[in-house]
């Protein structure tokens, strides 16, 4: 009883209806606001796979899962079995369920990873052939087909043969008496056909008249020539309706006869369809899976961010008012947790909150809390919330709470304490309301957590204004004990109380904990925010000053309190402002962790990137060191076997050694000069110039004297070794001018022809820019000459590119297009200084 009393002052019917609206079919609407709560923990945990396994389904899924075609045929199946005939739209019904439930299991079966759904459709039977003989049977307006037998096909065609005959005759008196006749019509009253008759001329046109207008103006006559094909047509039409009635009847039977399996499958239908409104209803509450914890092995009941789902629809439906959420942290050593504060200030709601969550648990649905969410799997969930008084019983506000916390503890099975107590204990659960409510309570229940107390049952007890409704301190002292025995016999105690004295409870238990609604007194309203580990204070006599109560009334009323309720309202208001500071740095270090955390990623990101382009540029330097050797191995083949042709001469092996030499300079990597200690220009290179704070690009090489020509943007100028510094700010060596060496003949250098060879080509053609640049500035640095540059036509980005380098680069003197034999405007050839 109880139990289904908790379940109404949750409004747990409310959440049932909410839950139906997202049911796909009528069975699983039905199964929804009539939800079972399962009794062990495996089966809530199965429930909770059902609805992940769909969650995780739909979110693959482009149109989510479809029931469509499944209805309720259960009253079919029942008939059937009965030796009923069923009608051509309870035969179709089943089709459809058949080929709906197949698709279901269709689409269960294409999917990986979903353990649970798989074994639940792995027994279903849909029977196509069933449903392919009722289609064949029965057409889309749930009639007998004419295929559906022989002899059916038979009696239709006579029906209409008869019936076209009936049609004919009367067509042709229509026309011979159309003097007679209201207007040219064949109509039918019953299953016999007539015409409409004028009233005065019936004598006309004699027959058997089967119906008159309203004003008696028209006669509707069936003339006697076709009073004999009436009746063969009434005749054919039992026929057909016998015929009929024995196909369904074969239909029917074969139903009857997979009863069992179609049952099954309806029973999987509904069960996929509760299971895919859990996800639904989840998904539109942003609720996330709870994880079912063992207080037994320290862990702690975590539900941040927590949100009553009832409010959370009366927001998103009746522009209901904001949900305000609360955090729920209570460590594995709390037996009972005792909120205080003003009210309206949401105590009973945070009540509610965690009551309807233990029960969404259970059922297999989603909470509305910020991940993780953890709590322990309750197998009892009983509330004593609300004002229970009752003229007719006589039962005043105590006595209506006693009442039902007395049910309450007999469900925690409270025999003892009802053995040993029957002489006190009439005050808990057998006290008449006229009684005088002296609020004694039995010794029993003030037993001390140390003395043998059993291991507490796994309950959750949800106490509102616990010990109010009668004298303050019998109640309070009543409140006192009630919860000292609900440590030592439920899981989990949350009561909301106005009793100061049980906020102390917590300094002589550790079982115990504090908490309170926050209070707003400077707009005097609540903020609906829980404050875990602080009591709530008095804010009565501050009220009704700022009300307006006259000033020596609240002061005669604080005299009456005493100095220690204030210095403790103090101490609690103090509590309250460094809560709110922490709580403040809180979100601070939160924000800057964020931060630290975007800022890591940023950074991992771009040593990624860094090292995935160092790699690309190794591989793409690997594959050109491959390519050049495999060139130069061509070149020295062809060498050879010029050298091979006919007899060799001298001359001629003079110039292969050569050939080969050339080869040998041109491909061979040229040993890097040592590194000298210090810094020197080179061409090509940048400095800096901290006198004028430019960075320039080194034009000339520094000659004798220390001083070499720089340009930065338009200007050139000549500046000396010791003005400039490397990027890095190393200092340049001092020049150290050579002793003049004699004289000697040096022979002019030889002039290299511009001849465009593999060597001094490059192609850049499906090359990026940034790339193409890379690629240019190497071969820019190790040219000795002219080289020709292969861009191609495309959409001239790339030349674009290419060309804007080039007229940047230091050591590029000018540019042009190639020859049109080298490839015209599609390649550029760029001289080197």
């Amino acid at each position: 009883m109880i139990q289904s009393e908790t379940l109404e002052l949750l409004e747990w019917h409310r959440l049932c209806q909410h839950l139906a609206t997202f049911a796909a079919t009528k069975l699983g609407a039905t199964a929804a606001r009539h939800l079972k709560i399962p009794d062990s923990q495996t089966q809530s945990e199965q429930l909770l796979e059902q609805t992940k396994e769909i969650y995780q389904l739909e979110s693959r899924l482009t149109t989510g899962l479809s029931f469509e075609g499944i209805q309720d045929i259960g009253d079919s199946l029942e008939r059937a079995e009965r030796s009923g005939v069923l009608a051509g739209e309870e035969l179709l019904a089943i089709a459809t369920t058949l080929a709906g439930a197949r698709n279901l299991r269709r689409v269960i079966d294409n999917q990986e990873d979903l353990p649970i759904l798989t074994d639940l459709v792995a027994d279903l039977r849909t029977y196509p052939e069933l449903e392919q003989e009722i289609h064949r049977c029965i057409d889309e307006r749930a009639q007998v087909t004419d295929r559906a037998s022989q002899k059916l096909g038979e009696i239709r065609t006579d029906l209409r043969r008869v019936r076209s005959q009936i049609t004919q005759k009367l067509q042709n008196i229509l026309q011979a008496k159309s003097g007679a006749v209201q207007e040219q019509l064949i109509t039918q009253r019953g299953d016999r056909f007539v015409i409409p008759v004028k009233a005065p001329q019936k004598d006309a046109i004699p027959g058997i008249v089967h119906d008159t207008s309203t004003s008696g103006a028209t006669l509707y006559v069936e003339p006697n020539s076709v009073v004999p094909l009436g009746n063969q047509l009434r005749q054919i039409i039992r026929r057909e309706q016998a015929e009929e009635e024995t196909i369904r009847r074969i239909l029917t039977e074969q139903v009857a006869a997979v009863k069992p399996d179609l049952e099954r499958l309806l029973a999987i239908a509904t069960t996929l369809d509760l299971a895919t409104a859990r996800s639904r209803y989840s998904f539109w509450l942003g609720a996330n899976p709870p994880r079912f914890i063992q207080r037994e092995e320290r862990e702690m009941i975590t539900l941040r961010n927590l949100r009553h789902p009832l409010l959370v629809w009366q927001q998103q439906h009746e522009q209901g008012q904001p949900v305000v959420p609360v955090d729920l942290l209570i460590g594995p050593q709390i037996r009972v947790v005792t909120i205080t504060g003003p009210n309206t200030g949401g105590k009973t709601v945070t009540l509610k909150t965690l009551g309807l969550a233990a029960l969404m648990a259970k059922v297999g649905l989603f909470v509305p809390a910020r991940e993780p969410v953890e709590i322990p799997w309750f197998d009892k969930v009983l509330a004593d919330i609300g004002d229970e008084q009752s003229l007719q019983q006589s039962l005043s506000t105590f006595s209506g709470h006693i009442r039902r916390i007395s049910r309450i503890l007999e469900a925690l099975g409270n025999r003892e304490a009802e053995e040993q107590g029957s002489s006190t204990s009439t005050t808990l659960s057998d006290r008449g309301a006229g009684e005088q409510e002296t609020g004694v309570i039995s010794p029993s229940l003030s037993t001390q957590h140390g003395l043998n107390a059993p291991l507490p049952l796994t309950a959750l007890v949800l106490l509102d204004e616990v010990g109010a409704g009668t004298d303050p301190v019998e109640g309070s002292a009543l409140a006192i004990a009630l919860l000292q025995y609900l440590a030592n016999h439920a899981q989990l105690t949350i009561a909301t109380t106005h009793f100061g004295e049980l906020k102390a409870l917590k300094y002589e238990d550790d079982r115990f904990e504090n908490a309170s609604v926050e209070f707003d007194e400077s707009t005097l309203s609540p903020t609906y925010r829980l404050l875990w580990g602080i009591p709530g204070r008095s804010n009565a006599l501050t009220i009704a000053l700022r009300l307006g109560l006259k000033p020596e009334v609240v002061q005669q009323a604080k005299t009456q309190v005493g100095e220690a309720t204030d210095e403790v309202n103090q101490v609690i208001a103090g509590l309250e402002a460094q809560r709110r500071r922490q709580e403040t740095k809180a979100a601070e270090a939160q924000v800057l962790l964020q931060q630290a955390e975007r800022l890591y990623k940023e950074v991992s990101a771009k040593a990624a990137s860094l090292e995935e382009r160092e790699s690309s540029l190794r591989a793409s330097q690997e594959v050109a060191v491959q390519q050049a050797i495999a060139q130069a191995k061509g070149e020295i083949a062809q060498v050879i076997r010029r050298l091979q042709k006919g007899t060799p001469t001298a001359q001629e092996a003079q110039q292969a050694t050569n050939a080969l030499n050339q080869i040998g300079q041109q491909y061979q990597p040229v040993t890097p000069a040592k590194p000298k200690v210090g810094f020197m220009p080179k061409v090509g290179d940048r400095v800096r110039i901290p006198k004028l704070g430019q960075i320039a690009d080194v034009i000339t090489a520094p000659d004798e004297d220390g001083e070499l020509s720089v340009r930065f943007g338009l200007m050139k100028m000549t500046v000396k070794l010791q003005d400039i510094e490397s990027l890095d700010g190393q200092k340049p060596e001092p020049v150290v001018k050579a002793k003049p060496a004699p004289a000697a003949v040096t022979p002019p250098p030889p002039v290299v022809p511009e001849i465009r060879t593999s060597k001094n080509t490059i192609d850049l053609r499906g090359k990026r820019v940034a790339d193409a640049e890379y690629i240019l500035d190497k071969a820019i640095s190790e040219a000795t000459g002219p080289i020709w540059i292969i861009h191609g036509y495309g959409t001239g980005k790339l030349r674009q590119g290419v060309h804007a380098f080039l007229q940047q680069h230091s050591r590029v003197n000018n540019y042009e297009p190639a020859e049109q034999a080298d490839g015209g405007s599609g390649v550029t050839v760029a001289h080197i200084k």
